[in-house]
């Protein structure tokens, strides 16, 4: 991963992975969207021995679902059935592992779980059921300390003696009745892709009374029965895929978010969220009013008091992490939602917006690929959003992250579309959120080094961040319990080009959103030089700057797209290193190249064995046109072939001479 400008959003994701991965399954809105068995897919097996002779038989996957079969049924009033089959063949240790336990998300309010049949066919013949005391439902452990969402659960099956060569088969049924949004419905289905699942079933059993919009994507065929034209009649459609891929090379997912059958009683937007505002609007009771007052006392414009009020909601109230419609768009009163101090995003902005006495109000942004133009579906939202506007002045804003400063949101969503809760006409219902910041973007990190004369380095590292990268360290470390900064801090020096060993990992509070972020951190590496290698060369203790890439040649006569720089961005980077006694070090030439996109300068420099580096990137646009495609691969290859350059160290030989023999 490169340093400074696109790193982080790799280090939040292993941050994430390392120490929230292991939480059980995510809950999914009711209806949700079928569920592939065991939530994951396993993993790909590389071939192996690729050269050695053909016939030897290609390596298998890890597990294969043999058989797939899920049934839906939707009833008038909005209720539903759906019951998965899935017969799973379990090739090695990985897939038995992986098998080992059955997720299933449900919120007991209006949603219940069946698990009829779990059972494991040995190769040898003969059965064994699992037994319904290995059957256990326990709250989600998002909500271990938010009694009001105890709903929120898991059904967990643990399968214990699975082994490589058995058969596991198991039955589940999921009842939804009394949906809050009911009598409306939806869902979401896309096949697998990966090659997982040899054989797939997928029958949808609708009542012909509903008007539905029904969207497949091309290439799906399916057929369809109807019953007589009576009061009960019915729709079904069903498909049978059977996959056939050779095991060594599995498929590839889609890169496409969208579902490959998409069904609703939602006829436009408008329909949605004429369903879904109500439930996320509150009146101003007097007491909220009275709360907002106290909130805001000593702001004195409009803008301040609006800050007030983020603040309070962002940081004080405590952000229960639940999926987007967990609970069915159902919030808690304001009042109630304050006295316990805990809420789920929906309930944050809901809260911001009775507070601001109307001047915030709640949008749902769509997810990176979704268009706005498609079917309406409650699964092509990623996040909830607040919408204000102030002394003139627009805002987006995510009370659920707690440590985002005002007017920061994730940089995925920049530019993308929202779905606004007031509209007056269909074609006013989305609006772009806002790709500028409010304040300017801007990294500086600075190295502090010393090199020992046995070739040990010990080095103090400091980051001030203000941007987008800013906010995935603030959320990394905040969400890091502090004996295990070191381990993101360790993330941070990897991404960056750094090793050796962590320690003193300090940062400012995540909480102070109105100032840059820092984190400092002290790295050791024991053996970073060997002074035998003549000539020695070692590259600047610098972090490499992230620079996007060169778009990609346009294929089938597309026309070429702009090349997206992101942000604009201000980065900084310098670096001294203290060299040992009697050493000379000899330093590149510095460079410097400016465009009307992005300006680049470099500075080395050497006196009194003290080593000093620095680079400055900064990108002014946040897009240029695909005509400047050539200017920008010459800047490109510019700043890399700056930072490629090394810096020579000569040290006098301070090894005692050996003793001649007389």
């Amino acid at each position: 991963m490169k340093a400074t400008r696109c790193f982080l959003s790799g280090l939040y994701l292993a941050a994430a992975i390392c120490f929230f991965g292991a939480s059980a399954a995510r809950p999914q809105a009711a209806p949700s969207p079928p569920q592939k068995p065991a939530e994951k897919s396993p993993e790909k097996i590389q071939e192996k021995n690729q050269d050695k002779s053909a016939a030897k038989s290609a390596p298998k996957i890890p597990a294969e679902i043999e058989l797939l079969e899920t049934r839906i049924r939707f009833e008038t009033d909005g209720s539903s059935r759906k019951e998965v089959h899935a017969r799973v063949k379990i090739n090695d240790e990985l897939g038995a592992r992986q098998f080992a336990r059955l997720n299933f998300d449900f919120n007991r309010a209006f949603e219940q779980i069946e698990i009829p049949l779990v059972r494991i066919t040995h190769p040898s013949g003969g059965t064994s059921d699992v037994l319904p005391s290995a059957i256990t439902d326990t709250p989600n452990p998002a909500v271990a300390n938010a009694p009001a969402y105890q709903d929120v659960r898991v059904k967990s099956v643990r399968i214990l003696g699975l082994a490589p060569g058995d058969t596991l088969e198991y039955r589940v049924i999921t009842t939804v009745s009394h949906h809050p949004l009911a009598p409306d419905f939806w869902l979401d289905h896309s096949f697998d892709r990966t090659g997982v699942v040899s054989h797939e079933i997928f029958e949808l059993n609708l009542p012909a009374s509903r008007k539905v919009q029904f969207h497949v994507e091309p290439g799906f065929a399916y057929e369809t029965h109807s019953s007589e034209s009576t009061p009960d009649a019915r729709i079904e459609y069903s498909w049978h895929r059977k996959t056939t891929v050779t095991r060594a090379e599995p498929a590839q997912e889609s890169n496409s978010s969208e579902p490959d059958v998409v069904l609703t009683t939602f006829q436009n937007w408008g329909d949605f969220v004429s369903r879904v505002a109500p439930q996320l609007m509150a009146l101003p009771l007097p007491e909220v009013i009275a709360k907002a007052a106290e909130l805001s006392t000593s702001a004195t414009t409009p803008e301040d008091k609006f800050r007030a009020l983020y603040d309070f909601v962002s940081e004080k109230i405590v952000t229960v992490d639940l999926p987007l419609g967990t609970t069915g768009f159902r919030v808690r009163p304001p009042l109630e939602v304050i006295s316990s101090g805990y809420a789920i995003p929906e309930e944050k902005c809901a809260l911001l917006s009775v507070l601001s006495n109307g001047i915030a109000a709640p949008a749902l942004a769509l997810s990176i690929d979704a268009s706005k133009d498609k079917v309406p579906r409650i699964s092509a939202f990623s996040k909830i959003l607040v919408e204000a506007t102030v002394s003139g002045k627009d805002f987006w804003l995510d009370p659920s992250i707690e440590v985002a400063p005002f007017g920061l949101v994730p940089s995925n969503l920049l530019g993308k579309f929202a779905l606004r809760f007031f509209f007056r006409s269909e074609s006013d219902s989305f609006d772009k959120i806002t790709a500028s910041l409010p304040f300017a973007s801007s990294q500086h990190v600075t190295i502090e080094a010393t090199l020992l004369g046995d070739g040990k380095l010990n080095a103090k590292a400091k980051y001030i961040m203000r941007g987008d990268n800013e906010l995935l360290l603030r959320v990394a470390f905040h969400k890091t319990p502090k004996e295990d900064w070191k381990n993101v801090a360790q993330l941070l020096a990897m991404s960056d080009g750094f090793r050796g060993q962590i320690s003193n990992v300090t940062t400012s509070d995540p909480y102070a959103t109105h100032d840059p972020f820092t984190v400092e951190y002290e790295i050791t590496q024991p053996k970073f030089v060997d002074w035998s290698k003549k000539p020695l060369r070692i590259p600047a203790l610098l972090p490499l700057l992230g620079i996007p890439d060169p778009p990609a040649k346009p294929t089938g006569g597309s026309a070429p797209k702009p090349i997206d720089l992101g942000t604009p961005l201000d980065v900084e980077v310098t670096a001294t290193l203290h060299l040992p006694d009697g050493t000379v070090a000899h330093v590149p030439a510095g460079t410097s190249v400016a465009r009307d996109f992005a300006t680049y300068a470099s500075l080395y420099s050497a006196k009194d064995a003290t080593v000093t580096a620095s680079r400055h990137l900064n990108f002014i646009l946040r897009e240029i046109p695909a005509d400047q495609a050539a200017d920008y691969n010459a800047f490109l290859r510019t700043v890399q072939n700056d930072e490629s350059q090394a810096f020579t160290l000569e040290r006098a030989d301070t090894t005692p001479a050996a003793p001649q023999k007389p």
